[in-house]
């Protein structure tokens, strides 16, 4: 969650040659391509360290890094400039894997979009070749000084080695629960609730009368979608459970998926909030995912809130995850890759099923509305931030109630 960037070589080598032509770029003899790559990759260190230097957290190096001596350069790189280094490797024998990344992942690649199937495959296959006659592994014995983890087989077994702080701890963890198996995340909120219908945030309030329609109505649509080993979380809130309880299948409570805490301002309209606490509503305005309610959270607090949420998602297979407006926008930012400035505007209406399905280089979103109406509870920021606007200025994008 820490401010992160990726620094994807073969993009540095793009724009550098605008054309790819053919695997011949990557053969160790190629003294020319091997020579543009090296550039590159100075190229792209050279924007690491300036992005580290200026506030960043964790910058991913994007890379094959296949021999001992561009981990070396890397290693010393790091060392002069103060920064830590952990290598991922990721070690696969398995033919049908392998061929199946490539379909999935490499012939979505930029290198790729004027070639048919046969001829990208063949291609890729070449340049693989070419990789592995110069390829060292990360050994136990000859890089022990070094931090890294070894996947072996796409999470068959894994090897770590001198992991150095909580960052990296991190990092082991995720990878250690990230799978490759075909999988869809169905996220949707709760069934319109009464304090939707009245207009007020928070609260712990059941189901209106179409809330429990929807509720009915995703039980269909749950069923048509005929899913195996669907697992079903929802938050410990009333709106969640009495949705889930219509679904008519096994789910699991998770306090983590609360709605975020509006403190002093929980159930209160958004007309009250301006009335009693102006202030507070015109710095929520002004930077909505780090303001912190009075006695409440910020969007900030419950994406860390959400990390264990987020890590059990990517080890499980399909999942329904019936939440709330603000989890489902944290939820729906880390799977699109949102900046923390989108993610508490994002469009989470009621009674819509977002169906989320992890593809390379991304995810595939389906929203589907199950056609029972609600209440829009979407509030886009007002053009006038300042403290000392008008109330009429800081509700004009407050929703109607009914």
């Amino acid at each position: 969650i820490e401010s992160k960037k990726k620094f994807n070589v073969g993009q540095y080598r793009r724009e550098c040659l605008k054309i790819y032509k053919s695997f011949e770029f990557f053969r160790p003899d190629n003294e020319e391509g091997l020579k543009i790559r090296q550039q590159c990759a100075s190229a792209a260190l050279n924007d690491v360290r300036q992005y580290l230097a200026d506030g960043g957290q964790v910058a991913v190096f994007d890379a094959t890094n296949t021999t001992r001596e561009r981990r070396e350069t890397i290693t010393v790189f790091a060392e002069q400039n103060g920064f830590k280094v952990f290598f991922v490797e990721s070690v696969c024998e398995d033919p049908e894997v392998i061929a199946e990344n490539i379909v999935q992942v490499k012939l979505g690649s930029p290198d790729y979009t004027n070639c048919n199937t046969e001829e990208a495959m063949e291609d890729f296959k070449k340049r693989i070749k070419c990789y592995e006659n110069s390829y060292e592994t990360l050994d136990e014995v000859l890089d022990r000084h070094l931090s890294y983890i070894k996947i072996m087989d796409v999470g068959r077994r894994y090897l770590v080695n001198q992991v150095q702080d909580h960052i990296q701890s991190r990092i082991v963890y995720y990878l250690m629960n990230i799978h490759i198996t075909p999988r869809s995340i169905y996220l949707c909120r709760h069934g319109e609730s009464d304090l939707n219908v009245k207009g007020c945030i928070g609260g712990d309030s059941g189901l209106s009368p179409r809330g429990k329609e929807f509720a009915k109505y995703l039980r269909q649509f749950i069923q048509s979608q005929e899913i195996s080993d669907l697992k079903v979380w929802t938050s410990q809130m009333k709106r969640t459970i009495q949705t889930a309880e219509a679904v008519s299948v096994p789910y699991e409570q998770w306090k983590a998926l609360n709605e975020i805490d509006a403190g002093v301002c929980e159930e209160m309209m958004y007309e009250e909030i301006q009335q009693h606490y102006p202030l507070e509503f015109a710095m929520r305005d002004q930077d909505k995912y780090r303001y912190r309610y009075p006695k409440g959270e910020s969007y900030e607090d419950l994406v860390q809130r959400l990390e264990p949420v987020i890590m059990e998602l990517e080890r499980q297979e399909n999942v329904l995850v019936i939440c709330h407006q603000a989890v489902m926008r944290c939820l729906l930012a880390y799977f699109l890759d949102k900046t923390a400035e989108e993610l508490p505007y994002l469009k989470c209406p009621l009674h819509t099923v977002l169906k989320l399905t992890p593809v390379a280089y991304g995810c595939k979103v389906e929203s589907i509305y199950l056609n029972v109406d609600a209440v829009n509870t979407h509030r886009e920021r007002p053009e006038n931030v300042e403290v000392s606007r008008m109330a009429e200025e800081a509700l004009l994008t407050v929703p109607a109630h009914q």
